[in-house]
């Protein structure tokens, strides 16, 4: 479980740094280049931004998909490339909020998912049933989302993130559990090479609900620049 949670950190400071770089070197020109727009100079997205953007969700499929063919180094190196993809693809924050405000939410994310990641490894109560229920509840938010990408509307936004914290809160609680009981599992019964790649893929699970919870702290806590 330490490993899982090695991987976990180790992928949440690699994407910390890459996208802090972009965002306070030029590269940020590369990415969200100032454009002349009827309401002033604003940074746009670049077709690299959008690479970027995207690049994250084709690491997950490929590392989803590939989870029985892939070597233990492929395995590792893609976690890697989607860290530093999920940098990239988050540099924008720096651009929307201060940079006070994204460090303190940081920190509230971190003790939240600290506090129920440890939940979750110490409890003796058995939380497939939420997790089910989570599950179906992250569906949920999915949909509003992209329904709410024509709508525009600020209420179902403020709804989305609110009902997300509660969401990715409880799944950290169910996934670590999870992980805690299969990986001794692996471990045993499918040897140490099926048990390093399976951290890699648990650490991705843990890795996307501490990013999806920090995102929806931000917006729901996080202060936008002026400008």
């Amino acid at each position: 479980m330490l490993r899982v949670y090695n991987w976990m950190v180790s992928g949440l400071v690699l994407t910390g740094i890459v996208a802090y770089v972009i965002a306070h070197t030029d590269l940020i020109n590369a990415f969200y280049p100032l454009v002349d727009t009827p309401y002033g100079l604003r940074h746009t997205a670049s077709p690299l931004a959008m690479i970027a953007i995207f690049a994250p969700l084709v690491f997950v499929l490929v590392l989803g998909l590939g989870v029985n063919r892939l070597s233990v180094t492929a395995a590792q190196t893609l976690f890697w490339l989607f860290s530093a993809a999920m940098g990239a693809s988050l540099t924008n924050i720096f651009l929307i909020y201060t940079s006070e405000s994204i460090f303190r939410v940081f920190f509230i994310t971190a003790a939240m998912f600290a506090g129920m990641s440890l939940y979750g490894y110490t409890t003796r109560a058995d939380l497939t049933r939420m997790g089910s229920f989570l599950i179906m509840g992250l569906w949920g938010i999915i949909l509003a989302a992209v329904v709410n990408m024509f709508l525009q509307s600020s209420g179902l936004q403020f709804a989305i993130s609110v009902i997300g914290v509660v969401v990715f809160t409880g799944l950290t609680a169910y996934d670590t559990q999870r992980i805690k009981a299969t990986y001794v599992q692996y471990a045993y019964a499918e040897g140490t090479d099926q048990a390093a790649k399976r951290s890699v893929y648990d650490a991705l699970s843990l890795y996307l609900n501490f990013i999806n919870l920090f995102m929806l702290l931000l917006q729901l806590l996080g202060n936008r620049n002026n400008n």
